[in-house]
């Protein structure tokens, strides 16, 4: 299991935060690092990296809950992204210097929502390098609350899922 946690960058995670998740706050921890990502604010480790690692730190055993604080983490974290880009609009957004998607790439998305309507929030958060992006779209185009929360913990759902069953099945060819 070493090379796996190579291969996650554990070693790339502040010492905090990893210390944070060895210790009994290991789930207060992981759902405010799943806030930040849903919320698209965490830049220091690759979202798709998060519950592997967190399998690799807390056991394989821990599936059911790291599953269920990652749902909703994220969930409450693009829910929070969601009210900002509907409430603030696409030019306060792009004038953050938080918000880290440029002009370019939000016209697209948001010609995706156009396009193909809710159901691109789900599929948006089941894929690699998607996740998420959809989220400031639905805000702007005024998706109801319920139905945004319900899709977004769909494709989250998926995508974890997805990832906590590749690690697992990486650590069986190990």
């Amino acid at each position: 299991m070493q090379s796996l946690a190579v291969a996650l960058q554990l070693d790339a995670m502040p010492p905090r935060l990893l210390a944070l998740l060895e210790s009994e706050w290991a789930y207060v921890a992981l759902f405010g690092v799943f806030v930040l990502e849903g919320a698209m604010l965490m830049y220091f480790m690759p979202s798709e990296l998060i519950v592997p690692g967190s399998l690799l730190l807390l056991g394989g055993d821990s599936l059911v809950p790291i599953l269920a604080v990652a749902v909703l983490g994220a969930t409450v974290g693009q829910y929070a992204l969601f009210k900002v880009a509907q409430r603030g609009g696409r030019e306060y957004l792009l004038a953050k210097s938080w918000f880290r998607i440029d002009e370019s790439k939000l016209d697209r998305f948001d010609g995706w929502f156009e396009r193909w309507g809710p159901v691109v929030v789900p599929v948006s958060n089941a894929l690699l390098f998607t996740r998420g992006m959809l989220t400031v779209p639905a805000g702007f185009a005024e998706m109801d609350d319920r139905q945004f929360l319900a899709l977004s913990a769909l494709g989250t759902l998926v995508f974890e899922v997805a990832l906590a069953g590749l690690y697992l099945y990486a650590g069986t060819l190990l």
